[in-house]
């Protein structure tokens, strides 16, 4: 069951619907797994969406009788915790008790929050609201850099496509890897994101860079991680001094070029290490680190995690690495 309010994110709502309706769509039995309800959570049956696509509820919040499977609470632009009255509070915490699992999309944490049903808990949000969060609510354990957090039966998930990810690994608990793989090809989702790992990616930090020359040379530096990328070869790259390459660089990308390389190098492991099934050596070389160890060493660095354990958890092939890092 999906309750929206008024001014909901429209991806929110429609990237986990979708996802579930293609698992329906794609089950070979009967009955299908999912009976999808849309929910008005304050008002009327129209809901305004924050991109102004309006959608139609099929009951409200005060009609809703349990038992319900999943509790799927999106964000809503602009909605403040306290705008959301104490009787559809009341509401929530009742359709909650009844629910197997309770999730949230994006700021929809704020409103599970105020109802009380995160205190003590782990959870992520948008990485733009998570300071917010932990502030005005500090029972809650807040991780704004994840993808998404299960803690007991409550998930919740980073902003707008994060929801997608979540409703995949959401599937995969009730049916199933197989069907999970097949939901998200069938949806181009580009890659199965699993729940720890970080929202944000460096190559597109990299384009935050006001100068051209920048940009172009971190894309270059992207496709050429197993070259000598020391400051001194980046910076003869865009005929700068060393000294004053590494000032602009840290004014624009507020990282170090060394730090912010062994982040690129990191993420492209990382996606070696989810989709194929090359060894460590191959992937550390490929990447630039010059051997296993040097690799090892930078994913504790930047990911608190070695090669192996993270090909263990994240890997989308059936592949599970024996190999010692």
């Amino acid at each position: 069951m999906f309750l929206a309010f008024p001014q909901a994110v429209l991806l929110d709502v429609a990237g986990p619907w979708d996802v579930f309706h293609n698992a329906n769509q794609l089950w070979e039995k009967s009955p299908q797994p999912y009976s999808l309800e849309l929910v008005a959570a304050a008002g009327g049956l129209q809901i305004g969406t924050a991109g102004g696509l309006p959608l139609t509820a099929s009951k409200t919040i005060q009609s809703c009788r349990g038992p319900i499977d999943t509790l799927v609470v999106p964000a809503a632009d602009g909605l403040e915790p306290e705008e959301v009255s104490p009787e559809t509070i009341r509401h929530i915490c009742r359709l909650a008790a009844q629910s197997r699992r309770v999730v949230s999309v994006c700021t929809g944490a704020f409103i599970l929050a105020a109802a009380g049903l995160l205190n003590g808990r782990r959870v992520t949000t948008h990485w733009r609201c998570g300071s917010d969060l932990a502030r005005r609510y500090p029972s809650i354990s807040v991780e704004s850099d994840q993808i998404y957090i299960r803690d007991g039966n409550v998930y919740t998930s980073a902003g707008v496509t994060a929801g997608m990810d979540l409703a995949i690994a959401l599937l995969e608990e009730d049916l199933g890897r197989e069907l999970a793989l097949r939901v998200a090809r069938n949806l181009v989702m580009f890659i199965r994101r699993a729940g720890g790992q970080t929202q944000f990616s460096t190559t597109l930090e990299s384009q935050i860079a006001e100068r051209d020359s920048l940009r172009d040379l971190l894309a270059w530096a992207t496709d050429h991680l197993n070259r000598d990328l020391s400051v001194e070869a980046l910076a003869d790259q865009v005929h700068m001094s060393p000294r004053n390459f590494a000032r602009v660089f840290r004014k624009e990308l507020g990282s170090t070029p060394a730090k912010f390389i062994e982040r690129l190098r990191v993420e492209s492991a990382r996606n070696m290490l989810e989709s194929s099934t090359a060894d460590h050596g191959e992937i550390a070389t490929k990447c630039g680190f010059g051997g296993v160890n040097a690799m090892r060493r930078a994913f504790l660095r930047v990911l608190k995690v070695i090669p192996s354990e993270y090909r263990d958890r994240f890997s989308s092939n059936d592949r599970k690495t024996s190999e010692v890092d």
